[in-house]
């Protein structure tokens, strides 16, 4: 045999071995190891879908539980915020009502006071009216008293007078009886 093909023979043993030996049996396990590869790659992003998925429910039910916890105190807020509102508004409504019926009481106080001073004035010339009345009274009893007691002595007088013009009177009948006799 000639040397030129020793060249060729020794590299082809090689390459025939080399395909056997290493490229064949990593060939075979090859596609294996490249699909376990890629079903290692879809599990990974399946997990990572499925975590991502989940971490989303959790999220999910984290947002709606923090949304109707916010809904709730929204809720328990506005319901104070309307009491508040109510008191606010019934504490403004009882003190315009106060001042209203301060404003009023005043008025009538103001009134009743004008109405006090006049029942005063009234009452002060009514007793004015009364002590002049009383004193009038007391005058008119001593002025009676006076009368009668007057009266009494001038119906003395008087009857003492018609005593004496009596006595005048016989006395002129005795004495015109007497020059009667006297001339007879």
């Amino acid at each position: 045999m000639k040397k030129s093909y020793v060249y060729f023979a020794i590299p082809l043993a090689a390459l025939v071995i080399f395909f056997f030996g290493f490229y064949w049996s990593a060939h075979k396990s090859f596609e294996d190891r490249e699909a376990a590869k890629v079903k290692a790659v879809q599990d990974a992003k399946a997990a990572k879908l499925k975590k991502e998925a989940q971490d989303r429910e959790i999220a999910v039910k984290a947002a709606v539980e923090l949304q109707e916890k916010r809904r709730k105190e929204k809720k328990e807020r506005d319901e104070r915020d309307n009491l508040a509102k109510e008191e606010r508004e019934k504490a403004r409504q009882a003190r315009e009502k106060a001042g209203r019926d301060a404003a009023k009481f005043k008025e009538t106080v103001g009134r009743l006071k004008k109405e006090i001073e006049v029942e005063k004035k009234q009452i002060a010339e009514i007793q004015t009216e009364r002590k002049r009345v009383t004193d009038e009274q007391a005058f008119l009893r001593d002025y009676v008293k006076k009368a009668e007691a007057n009266q009494r002595s001038l119906m003395g007088v008087i009857e003492r007078i018609e005593a004496a013009d009596k006595a005048a009177e016989a006395a002129a009948k005795a004495a015109t009886a007497a020059a009667a006799a006297a001339k007879k």
